[in-house]
């Protein structure tokens, strides 16, 4: 075996700073081959779609029966938990235009939690005009 070889890896990116924490902001290379940065998404947001998923596996894996049980084993209020396995039920769309950062203005974690229209193409426009 030969000695040790170092390897380099470059990973442009970019370090946000906000009010008591910092941000990684990797970018994304245009067809010209120059990179872009692309709009922070609201954290508050991507961390409640997360959590949501994670809670909707949690209960498809059958880790957990029932949403009570698994708000006593999370430490957290049941319904909470049920408002946030209703992220789960999104439309794909509105799920994509979080994660990317381009929610519109005046959608934020309150507004999403709250119940919303069952069928998809009526959740967007509920969103907007609340």
């Amino acid at each position: 075996m030969k000695g040790a070889t170092n390897i380099t890896v470059r990973v442009p990116l970019k370090i946000r700073r906000r009010p008591g924490r910092k941000t990684v902001v990797t970018p994304v290379v245009r067809e010209g081959g120059d990179a872009a940065i692309l709009t922070r998404a609201d954290p508050a947001l991507v961390k409640a779609l997360a959590r949501a998923f994670r809670y909707q596996r949690l209960l498809d894996e059958g880790r957990y029966a029932t949403i009570s049980e698994m708000a006593a084993a999370e430490r957290i209020e049941r319904g909470y938990l049920g408002s946030l396995l209703r992220l789960t039920l999104l439309a794909p769309g509105i799920v994509e235009s979080i994660l990317d950062g381009r929610v519109p203005k005046g959608i934020a974690l309150p507004s999403v939690l709250e119940p919303l229209p069952q069928v998809w193409q009526h959740q967007q426009q509920y969103l907007i005009r609340r």
